[in-house]
């Protein structure tokens, strides 16, 4: 394997595996928008924000989570026959489903893009009494696609190096198992 594609493995899969890493802990901020949800409901003060913050939250973590799901192998696939083939034939399967993924990603970035462009450029806001701007989590949403994509090329090249006999050490060793 060149060395770019190494390098470049190695940093993706940094990147994403620190992001991930982060996003993990937004679980505890939309646990603490929720309960606060709660307090004030049942205090007879309810906040208007609070919906809309935990749902941008969990978007947030959710997709952002999903560069790192990946690189653990931790996102939900047929395992039936998948997981009794060899590592060079999982590699060759993975080649085919890798550019399905790459398509799929493609056109959601592509249209994630296209939505954040229109939220800036008109000022979007939620129709809802707190009205936020809705471009900053349309940007999460448009990282977290292009991060998605990153992880996915990255994913496309340690297959290669598998078909090649070549093993890419990943960059935290013992958090990821493959």
């Amino acid at each position: 394997m060149p060395n770019w594609a190494i390098a470049y493995v190695r940093r993706i899969e940094a990147l994403n595996y620190r992001l991930g890493r982060f996003a993990m802990y937004m679980l505890f901020a939309i646990m603490a928008v929720l309960l606060w949800s709660s307090i004030t409901k049942i205090l007879k003060v309810p906040s208007l924000w609070t919906l809309e913050v935990a749902q941008f939250t969990l978007v947030a973590y959710y997709l952002l989570g999903a560069p790192y799901s990946m690189q653990l192998g931790a996102n939900v696939r047929m395992d039936l026959l998948y997981a009794r083939m060899s590592a060079r034939r999982q590699a060759i399967w993975d080649l085919f489903t890798i550019f399905c993924l790459l398509f799929y990603l493609g056109v959601m970035l592509w249209g994630a893009i296209d939505s954040t462009a229109y939220s800036l450029q008109i000022g979007e806001r939620a129709p809802s009494a707190w009205r936020p701007y809705l471009w900053p989590i349309k940007m999460i949403i448009t990282l977290a696609f292009a991060l998605m994509i990153l992880q996915a090329i990255a994913h496309l090249i340690r297959d290669i190096a598998t078909l090649r006999g070549i093993e890419i050490p990943h960059p935290f060793k013992g958090a990821v198992d493959r």
